[in-house]
């Protein structure tokens, strides 16, 4: 690949609006979706923000490298989940555990107490009809003014991803998975 010149003037015109909460999707079926969720809620917490973290595909008892970090951090993140469906035992008791969860996600969003509320992998409880979309929606329309809601996972409804302001797809390329190779502890959990 040959080099390129760097750029010597902005390449974009400086936004004139006004400051404000934003939603933002990390989706598609890529790795990083939640990763570039915790770097905003760790830039986040860096600047003195409050931030919240709800993963709705994690057990509450959940000691994966995420929760330490956060714990350390004193950053709160909550596993509202019984797993991935293919492992549940009860899908009746995961779909009970996600409506519980979005009520919890939901109350930390509209209490205005939070700078950043991180909702990891909701897609899965939206797409199976756990977690009702129009109350998901309904909730994002309505937050406090200054709230940032991050939501992650696959296959986001296309409804939300119309009203996010930022919506990143994360492209699979290649992964290592593919080759065999398992999930690496620190890099994938």
């Amino acid at each position: 690949m040959p080099p390129e010149s760097p750029p010597t003037t902005r390449p974009y015109e400086k936004p004139q609006g006004e400051r404000r909460g934003l939603v933002i999707v990390h989706t598609g079926d890529g790795k990083g979706k939640s990763t570039a969720a915790f770097g905003l809620a760790l830039r986040a917490h860096g600047r003195g923000k409050a931030v919240r973290i709800f993963q709705f595909m994690k057990v509450p008892t959940a000691r994966f490298g995420e929760h330490r970090a956060f714990e350390a951090l004193g950053v709160p993140i909550e596993g509202l989940g019984d797993g991935f469906s293919w492992k549940s035992r009860d899908l009746d008791h995961s779909a009970r555990l996600a409506a519980e969860g979005w009520r919890r996600a939901r109350e930390a969003i509209l209490d205005g107490r939070h700078f950043l509320v991180v909702l990891d992998e909701i897609t899965y409880p939206l797409r199976y009809g756990w977690v009702p979309l129009q109350e998901v929606l309904q909730t994002l329309q309505t937050r406090p003014r200054d709230v940032h809601v991050c939501l992650t996972g696959r296959g986001c409804p296309p409804e939300l991803i119309a009203l996010a302001d930022t919506v990143t797809e994360m492209r699979l390329v290649k992964h290592a998975f593919q080759a065999g190779i398992p999930a690496q502890r620190g890099i994938e959990d």
